[in-house]
């Protein structure tokens, strides 16, 4: 991950589909003198050279598990498997690839080889290095090989000249490399020694893509454990924390993971017993009762140390700890002041029993340079992580970077450590590496580098003959002054460039389809790395340095990448550092289409409330639906830019504020007031769940109001969805005039309609940032729920007892929560959860043209198969009117907005009258 701060511009990108395909590329790019990075065939996305060239993406077909054989504890694998794929296929009988990052859910076992993975279960199963048995790999000049202890398979040449080079370097290699677990930095020359059994796999495993290209792995697999139950141990400080960790490890834990309470957010605090810091323990046994045995055998011998412990055994618990330690990886590049803090010393290890003296010398070096940091990692193998505040926009800081890094490679040096402990050397540290094992070994890692590769093609740059560590950074040629953007990026100091730079290659935009949460929707859809958050990220990043991306606001490459982004928000939420690509679209899109003429969706669904608001006050619904079923629906659409795929939803006849204003005649008011909040979809398309919630609340004993002028108020959803930020600014102004009101009587205002509460929660604040009304407004608003368990907390919802299937909108994820939604379906006996990710129609993006097979692929990979696995009997609820209408549309299933639900359970419940009759 270290050179996520480096600037990478492949010529060109290869997706090989086997060994043969390998070849001839290598071939081709070797009769240019063209150099090649074979991304997850022998280096990670980290590891990846500087400069042009030609990226052979293996991870795009070469993908499969060819065979695990269960007996022998072994798997063949293709460069290109997710871990998280290898582990399933393996789990199935009762194995599993013991190193395990935190990025398992994406990193591939190639990229793993290459950087020498690791992960939280070293400890107890090694790096990959000790768990590789043979490697199939092509060099640059076209050989093949097969890397294995003893070196049968490998070329005659390239065997005489390595062992010419070991035989005379025998004293060399013995002696000059670091006895510690973690010791990635170089290359592992003493693998090839004889008394090492001349183990070429081992050897290779963390060459960084610069010897050879892997097609093929065999890997050892590990017995998975019957039960884990996870220790959580508080000490009083991280060097606390390290100093304990090392006395563990005679208990045999699985994990040994540390870090500081700067790095966990206050809520999660209390999920943790009390401290400063904390070692994440691992233990497996046989079954709970002997897991447990275990753990509770270690925390009484930690008991001298630790201020604090607790015993986690159900796996949801565990899994909620264990993210907090996975994202540190993104969060720790937010200081608490919200600064920026970056990779460079991502990765450094040391003896495990030097760790707590290394971390008292590393918080004194990092204040003698006036900088910050904060560490985490791997505290049982003595891997530290850390996240330092670097200026790497300026030269100062740029020289203050340099300065450090030598400074502290000499600390790492003096206290037995290497420099790099998982990730690799990269670019980061590399010139660095004399200071660790002197010239002379140095000189040896570049002749074996020129023994694999006499033409340097290769990943050049990296391990020997480097670049320097502050050439090439990626922000050196991102302009000065500010970026003139219409949100105000409060959370990023205003500055467009920083909000961009939150992405520092984490990846977790990447995970598969099926992962939990919701991000990416069209990276799991396309599987297109320029589909990804990291991908568009990237992008707007070259189109603020313009060197590659030379179109500015303009640029058609981003725009491309950002048209099937679905504004979906949940990388606001499932991103580590916060990325949200919703927001950076809409103001692309405002910049983009500046003084131009728009896509004609932008129009017609960006302008929805407009016309909804035309059909409604000339009460012309009924001839809108008619027409909707002739063959002028087709021209409508294509005039519109609306997909000819998409049906037109049915307009009710009657909306929801001429069925409020017959249902309000003759009531008196009484009980806390709330102010339901008119939202366009609930107004002019889903009226019925605006009259449910009416009776719900009322049944709770709140009395509902609308707002001043309701059918002129407006999140202005619509408009920045499609980038008109400057009408939404103005939408948001007037609805914030009329609200005054109340927001100054400080009523609760309740909104039905997830992406309108998010919108007046974030997006409102985010473009008004200069009208104090806009944070009183969402500080006020309310979901449905929310509004139930806070204004009428005695209420019992009637019981339904039955179970429920259907989509927890992504902004709700994202923005909202659903903790009151999840608490109000419990105790109305509505059992079961709802499906997370995106239903892919997500407002107008799976109306406009050109989005639709997208949108049904985001569709089908959560919510249509759990509705379709519904048994009988089910409620389907989606209190998004988007994925209401998804469902029905590609599935024909009836699914409600919870409030629906509950009330028809009380008109069944009475035989009073309706109050109103129901809008339709």
């Amino acid at each position: 991950m270290d050179a996520s701060n480096y600037r990478r511009v492949p010529l060109a990108v290869v997706a090989p589909r086997d060994a043969d395909d390998v070849a001839a590329a290598l071939a081709v790019c070797r009769e240019l003198g063209v150099p090649v990075v074979p991304r997850g065939g022998g280096t990670s996305i980290a590891g990846q050279a500087t400069g042009t060239g030609v990226v052979l993406d293996l991870t795009r077909h070469m993908t499969a598990v060819e065979a695990v054989d269960a007996d022998a504890r072994t798997a063949v694998v293709q460069p290109g498997v997710v871990l998280d794929d290898l582990c399933r296929a393996a789990g199935a009988h009762g194995l599993t690839f013991g190193p395990d990052p935190s990025t398992h859910s994406r990193c591939t076992l190639g990229g793993m080889i290459g950087n020498n993975s690791c992960g939280s279960h070293s400890v107890a199963w090694g790096t990959t290095a000790d768990n590789v048995l043979a490697l199939d790999v092509l060099t640059y000049g076209g050989e093949r090989a097969r890397l294995a202890p003893g070196g049968d398979g490998v070329p005659e040449r390239l065997r005489a000249g390595a062992r010419a080079l070991v035989g005379g370097e025998l004293a060399r290699l013995r002696t000059g490399f670091p006895d510690l677990p973690r010791r990635i930095s170089g290359y592992a020359l003493d693998a090839l020694l004889p008394e090492r059994g001349e183990d070429w796999a081992r050897a290779f495993t963390g060459s960084e893509g610069t010897l050879g290209v892997v097609t093929s792995a065999t890997v050892r697999l590990v017995e998975r454990p019957g039960a884990r139950v996870l220790a959580v141990l508080g000490h009083a400080d991280e060097s606390a924390a390290a100093e304990a960790a090392v006395t563990l490890l005679p208990h045999r834990p699985l994990t040994v993971e540390g870090m500081a309470a700067d790095l966990v957010p206050g809520a999660e605090r209390t999920l943790l017993p009390r401290g400063g810091a904390w070692l994440f323990v691992e233990v497996g046994g046989a079954d709970e009762a002997d897991a447990r045995a275990r753990a509770e055998r270690l925390c009484r011998a930690a008991a001298g140390d630790a201020t604090g412990h607790a015993l986690i055994t159900d796996p949801a618990g565990q899994r909620a700890l264990w993210r907090i330690r996975e994202d540190a990886a993104g969060t720790a590049t937010r200081m608490p002041d919200g600064s920026e803090a970056w990779p460079g010393w991502e990765d450094c290890a040391v003896p495990p029993a030097s760790l707590g003296a290394y971390l008292r010398d590393f918080r004194a070096l990092l204040a003698d340079h006036g900088l910050r940091g904060l560490p985490y990692g791997h505290f049982g193998d003595g891997c530290v992580h850390a996240r330092i505040d670097f200026d790497l926009v300026h030269d100062e800081g740029v020289a203050r970077f340099r300065r450090f890094s030598a400074d502290l490679a000499d600390l790492v040096v003096a206290h037995g450590g290497s420099l790099s402990g998982e990730h690799g050397d990269g670019q980061a540290r590399a010139e660095l590496l004399p200071r660790m094992y002197g010239p002379g070994t140095v000189e040896l890692f570049a002749r074996f580098k020129d023994l694999w590769d006499p033409d340097g093609g290769l990943n050049p740059g990296m391990v020997v003959r480097p670049h320097r560590l502050d050439e090439n950074l990626r922000f050196a040629p991102l302009p000065r002054g500010p970026v003139d953007v219409v949100f105000g990026y409060p959370e990023d100091g205003g500055d467009f460039r920083a909000a961009v730079r939150r992405c520092v290659g984490v990846a977790k935009c990447r995970n598969p389809a099926g992962s939990p949460g919701v991000m990416c929707p069209s990276y799991r859809a396309t599987g297109e790395e320029a589909h990804s958050t990291r991908g568009r990220a990237r992008l707007l990043h070259e189109m603020l340095a313009g060197e590659v991306v030379t179109g500015g606001w303009r640029s058609e490459e981003v725009l491309g990448a950002l048209d099937l982004c679905l504004s979906c928000k949940g990388c606001r939420r499932d991103c580590p550092v916060g990325v949200d690509m919703a927001t950076y679209k809409a103001e692309f899109l405002h910049h983009h289409y500046a003084g131009r003429r728009r896509p004609m969706a932008h129009y017609s669904l960006g302008g929805l409330p407009v016309w909804l608001r035309a059909v409604a006050a000339t009460r012309t619904a009924p001839l809108v639906n008619a027409l909707a079923r002739t063959p002028l629906a087709a021209l409508g659409k294509r005039l519109g830019g609306i997909a000819p795929e998409r049906d037109v939803p049915p307009l009710p006849r009657t909306p929801f504020l001429r069925w409020w204003r017959r249902h309000r005649r003759g009531r008196s008011g009484g009980g806390r007031r709330v102010v339901l909040w008119p939202d366009t979809f609930t107004n002019h398309l889903s009226p019925e769940a605006g009259a449910a919630a009416v009776r719900v609340l009322e049944a709770a004993g709140l009395e509902v109001v609308l707002p001043p002028g309701a059918g002129r108020v407006c999140c202005g959803l619509t408009w920045v969805s499609t980038g008109r930020l400057d009408r939404a600014r103005t939408v948001l102004r007037r609805t914030l005039d009329r609200l005054e009101p109340v927001l100054d009587a400080g009523l609760p205002v309740v909104v039905l309609e997830p992406p309108c509460a998010a919108a007046l929660r974030t997006d409102a604040v985010a473009l008004l940032p200069d009208d104090p009304r806009a944070g009183r407004l969402a500080a006020s608003v309310r979901t449905f729920a929310q509004a139930l368990e806070e204004c009428a907390p005695d209420w019992a919802p009637p019981r339904l007892d039955r179970p429920v299937a259907g989509q927890t909108h992504c902004h709700q994820h994202a923005v909202l929560g659903d903790a009151a939604e999840r608490r109000l379906r419990e105790k109305a006996g509505l059992t079961g959860g709802l499906s997370d990710g995106c239903c892919g129609l997500a407002g107008n993006f799976g109306f406009e043209k050109g989005h639709f097979e997208v949108s049904v692929a985001c569709a089908e990979e959560k919510l249509l198969p759990s509705v379709r696995a519904a048994a009988p009997g089910t409620v389907l609820l989606a209190d998004g009117y988007s994925c209401r209408t998804q469902l029905a549309q590609l599935g024909g299933h009836r699914a409600r907005h919870l409030a629906e639900v509950l009330a028809e359970a009380l008109e069944r419940g009475t035989e009073e009258g309706t109050g109103g009759g129901t809008p339709g």
